[in-house]
């Protein structure tokens, strides 16, 4: 069996989901819990106020910190100086993991099936490396540098792996990029006929490649891609509000007339298109 296939039977283990389910719950649950107050405090952890994912943010001070508490110590021998300033980097890096703990496990809590097993490792992983630099940060403290330095680099080489799952989440599973990349036509393009679309109503069309939301309110026509940048959820099949959608799949809401973020856990503004009614036909093109 090739590592590739070891690590998806890992990552298809029925004993993650066990895990995850609960977990998810629970951490979307405290956010609930805490009423509109938590609902800001969730929305400012996923980064909605940065308009980018919080959490790489914070993923790259442990990172930064801890392979610069490892140099110096490589560097330090016997400099008492250079063995303090290492620990010191330690801690650093301890401060950092904390942030993109809980900047990870918000965003983490908003995704489902093999991202959310995946998260789930990257996330135990992170812990485990997180513990041993903690481990050997008080051994240091104490005067044990050969344990501590021992934990270090054990914990580092888990913190690589543990981005390795990170790096799959994103690149190959686009969580944290949007999902609503689209190839909007570039000049006005009839979609729907101006009858099929009553007030305050929205519907799915085509618009050559790309699936468009189309609503209809206070005698206006808003169009915006149709796949949520989240996680590419179906607009469509959401909430519509007044000035407003609501994503079905994990509530991210986007206004009608710009497709800016109201509400995460998306980052990423909707793409917004320009509609225009003309015989009788609906007609959308990129917005410029």
């Amino acid at each position: 069996m090739d590592s590739t296939n070891a690590l998806a039977q890992v990552i298809d283990s029925p004993a993650l989901e066990r895990i995850a389910e609960p977990l998810s719950k629970a951490v979307r649950g405290a956010y609930e819990s805490a009423g509109p107050a938590g609902a800001r405090l969730k929305d400012a952890a996923h980064g909605v106020w940065l308009g980018h994912p919080l959490h790489p943010v914070f993923t790259d001070l442990p990172i930064g910190a801890w392979t610069t508490a490892l140099a110096l110590d490589c560097a330090a021998g016997r400099d008492r100086g250079m063995q303090r300033a290492a620990t010191f980097a330690m801690g650093v890096g301890l401060t950092g993991a904390l942030g993109a703990a809980v900047t990870g496990l918000t965003d983490w809590s908003e995704t489902q099936g093999q991202s959310r097993r995946t998260g789930l490792l990257h996330g135990l992983l992170n812990i485990t490396a997180t513990s041993l630099f903690a481990a050997a940060f008080a051994m240091r403290r104490r005067d044990s540098h050969q344990g501590g330095r021992a934990a270090a680099w054990t914990g580092y080489a888990i913190a690589l792996g543990a981005a390795y799952f990170g790096g799959n989440l994103v690149y190959d599973q686009r969580i944290g990029v949007t999902n609503a990349d689209a190839d909007l036509p570039e000049e006005f393009t009839p979609v729907l006929a101006s009858s099929a679309l009553a007030e305050n109503t929205m519907a799915r069309a085509r618009a050559g490649s790309a699936d468009i939301l189309l609503v209809r309110q206070h005698g206006r026509v808003c169009a915006l891609a149709h796949s949520c940048a989240h996680l590419g959820g179906p607009l469509s099949e959401g909430t519509l509000n007044d000035g407003s959608v609501v994503c079905p799949w994990h509530g991210s809401e986007f206004a009608l007339e710009d497709g800016h973020v109201m509400r995460g856990p998306s980052t990423h503004n909707q793409p917004r298109l320009e509609v225009r009614e003309r015989d009788g036909q609906i007609e959308v093109k990129a917005s410029d």
